[in-house]
């Protein structure tokens, strides 16, 4: 069964310069370790890779069962030198959320609190 990322997390992004951060923060803790497995700093990297970013690096932050991803050298010259429609990668997060992913067959333990899998 595939989900969207965001009935697991939400997220939030925004620029470092050059580079874009992209925090994921899973709704539950079973969902935390899940994604702790399966998303990856090579499976954003790949979902990004139209960015054109030098590499992606993955932090954890298990007090809020969250990651944070750099993506580095990835808006094209950031804010002030960058002609991308989004040139502080405040969009990024809603991006990665849309992804789908593989969970399983009953997902309910990792989803959003009232939210079901379709």
């Amino acid at each position: 069964m595939k989900l969207p990322l965001s009935s697991i997390a939400h997220g939030r992004s925004g620029d470092k310069g050059n580079h874009a951060n992209v925090a994921v923060i899973a709704y539950t803790e079973l969902g935390y370790e899940w994604l702790k497995d399966k998303l990856t700093a090579e499976v954003v990297a790949t979902y990004f890779a139209p960015l054109g970013a030098s590499r992606v690096e993955r932090f954890e932050a298990a007090n809020v069962r969250g990651f944070n991803f750099m993506l580095y050298d990835a808006l094209a010259g950031g804010a002030s030198g960058s002609l991308r429609t989004d040139t502080q990668g405040k969009t990024l997060a809603v991006t990665l959320l849309r992804m789908p992913i593989e969970v399983p067959a009953d997902p309910e333990a990792l989803v959003r609190p009232g939210e079901r899998g379709t």
